[in-house]
């Protein structure tokens, strides 16, 4: 399956504009085995994080014995775990039985999600909502299961457009709905801290699955209960 994924970059004092870049492109699905569980030793992973980032410490000229940073590898450690916990989740076991028979077949749309993620370029933060919509087969899934589906793939190191992509491909791989629709827009820290440092850029992705890709009523229908231009 083929799904029709848009990212849109907004920077007004980049550009001076408000006009929306938009770029179309084309994606295949998730392979097999993307959002499968990997088995990590936390406690063997978290002694190797540590041990370099003390190494990190002493590189960038910083003495890692000093009172405010000789525990600093340790919860660096920690909270890299913590931050890339989603590689240790399995989506079924996180679904588990929460699929309901239900005699509906209109738009369910949960807006507003937040997401934190980590960047695989700069390993650096990207943060922001998440709304999801899918077009039941008579068959609902718990509304907090859309947030842990999502916290599955933000939580490793990730691309914006990767994710968008898998958030709509697990949920239409548990669910089978006659559609699904997810919009992601984040703020990077790599674009605000580093390079361009541009604070009022805002990055959009879209995936669209199924009749909310193939029929415009449907998407018309999404974009307006969304509140966001097609």
């Amino acid at each position: 399956m083929t799904i029709n994924s848009t990212i849109q970059i907004d920077s007004a004092e980049e550009r001076g504009t408000n006009v929306k870049d938009q770029v179309l492109i084309q994606t295949k699905s998730l392979g097999e085995g993307e959002g499968n569980e990997i088995k990590r030793d936390d406690a063997e992973s978290q002694k190797g994080m540590a041990e370099a980032a003390k190494k990190l410490l002493q590189n960038i000229g910083e003495d890692p014995e000093r009172d405010g940073l000789v525990r600093t590898p340790d919860r660096y450690a920690k909270a890299l775990l913590f931050f890339t916990k989603g590689y240790s989740e399995d989506i079924h076991e996180v679904v588990n039985d929460a699929i309901f028979q239900v005699d509906h077949q209109n738009l369910v749309l949960v807006k507003d999600i937040e997401i934190f993620s980590m960047c695989e370029h700069h390993i650096l933060p990207f943060m922001g909502k998440i709304h999801i919509g899918y077009i039941p087969n008579n068959r609902v899934l718990g509304l907090s299961k859309l947030a842990r589906i999502t916290e599955v793939f933000a939580r490793r190191l990730q691309v914006q457009e990767r994710l968008t992509e898998q958030v709509a491909n697990a949920i239409n791989q548990v669910l089978q709905p006659k559609g699904v629709a997810v919009v992601v827009e984040c703020v990077h820290m790599c674009m605000v801290m580093r390079g361009v440092q541009k604070t009022g850029a805002m990055t959009t992705t879209c995936s669209r699955i199924g009749l909310l890709q193939d029929d415009q009523r449907a998407r018309e229908e999404f974009y307006t209960l969304l509140n966001v231009r097609q």
